[in-house]
């Protein structure tokens, strides 16, 4: 089920966000060293559990499609950072970045295995630490759009696991074009795998979820353009009788 923030206009939904996030994480990420133990589980999180290297690049290992991760502490701040982790289309709206939901302890430890040792000072998001004000989002898309804005960049804009992205990554993401592969996965499974993210499915964490960013009718309608892909249907079981 999808998650939706009341969204308020503007700059003001930024600063919002910024205040009820990031003033607890920004004091720890100046006032502290991440322990040894912690990088390590930071960086295990996102090796294996966590969606963001199937995007973004760290220390060499990852996909392209965002910005490089292993300098993001000389370009933004820890209060951007922790922001866009938490909810990065109110902090750039039209952003191809999903929402990806966790608990507050695991964003505080990314952000501050992102910020670096104790004494690095982090880059700003804009005046202040903030990004620009951010401007109005784009209007609803169909299947087609959002699969070209959302998926094309490691399925491939035909659907066959073929992408910019698909050789950064260690799994090779699902060819939605195939009628063998996907005939066999009922619609219900290819909206669980969309909106809650391939760990869940025990596919590819680096598959993010895009439950938190998408409306059920935004994910409906990729399915449907994923049939078109393969054009096929799901196992005979699976459909309405």
């Amino acid at each position: 089920m999808a998650i939706h923030r009341p969204r308020l206009p503007g700059r003001k939904a930024w600063l919002v966000l910024a205040a009820s996030v990031s003033c607890a994480t920004v004091g720890r990420a100046q006032a502290e060293s991440i322990t040894p133990f912690s990088k390590q589980k930071a960086e295990a999180l996102l090796r294996e559990q966590l969606p963001c290297l199937g995007c973004h690049k760290l220390n060499g290992e990852g996909g392209t499609i965002g910005p490089d991760l292993t300098t993001v502490r000389q370009r933004r701040s820890a209060a951007y950072v922790a922001a866009m982790i938490a909810d990065p289309q109110l902090v750039v709206p039209g952003s191809i970045m999903p929402r990806t939901l966790m608990p507050a302890f695991t964003r505080d430890l990314i952000t501050r295995y992102l910020q670096g040792e104790k004494g690095e000072k982090g880059g700003k998001g804009g005046e202040g630490g903030l990004p620009p004000a951010p401007v109005a989002a784009p209007a609803p898309a169909d299947g087609s759009a959002l699969y070209a804005k959302w998926c094309a960049a490691c399925h491939g804009t035909t659907g066959h696991g073929d992408g910019p992205n698909a050789v950064n990554l260690p799994v090779k993401p699902a060819a939605h074009a195939s009628r063998e592969a996907m005939s066999a996965r009922p619609d219900d499974s290819l909206y669980d795998t969309i909106a809650g993210g391939g760990a869940v499915m025990n596919r590819s964490p680096r598959m993010p979820a895009f439950g938190a960013t998408l409306t059920p009718g935004e994910i409906r309608a990729l399915v449907r353009h994923i049939r078109s892909l393969c054009n096929c249907e799901g196992p005979a079981w699976s459909r309405k009788p």
